[in-house]
């Protein structure tokens, strides 16, 4: 996963923050969450990614945005034989740090387990969708 503010400073004021996530083959997604303080956006650049919003499941092939405004109940997950790409945009930036937390995680070789996920995720106003806001 590649951060805009990994090679650049921040020169959004921390209003934007976009990166590219590659998704292998028959990869699940997190559990299906809402953030309570940011949108989330999902351009497919390659690939399939399956997004589930509340109970509807929609197959994205490139070309497709996906807008998750504050709230949504949603997870995404890659069910192809290929890989998938995606470029995500999230505004304000404070989910970010999310995925450089679980990037961090990966790199050690140790998958985050579901509660140390949802922990993670509680940092950055996000919450599992079972929750009510």
């Amino acid at each position: 996963m590649e951060f805009l503010g990994d090679r650049h400073e921040n020169r959004t004021e921390h209003r934007l923050a976009i990166a590219e996530s590659v998704f292998a083959p028959h990869t699940q997604g997190p559990p299906q969450h809402r953030h309570a303080r940011h949108d989330e956006g999902f351009y497919v650049l390659s690939g399939t990614v399956r997004f589930t919003v509340g109970n509807q499941g929609h197959d994205a092939t490139p070309g497709t945005l996906v807008m998750v405004p504050p709230g949504t109940p949603h997870t995404f997950a890659n069910p192809a034989d290929q890989p998938a790409v995606i470029l995500g945009t999230f505004t304000p930036d404070l989910y970010v740090r999310y995925f450089r937390d679980l990037r961090e995680s990966l790199a050690a070789d140790q998958p985050p387990a579901p509660q140390a996920t949802i922990d993670t995720m509680s940092r950055y106003a996000t919450e599992p969708a079972s929750r009510r806001p």
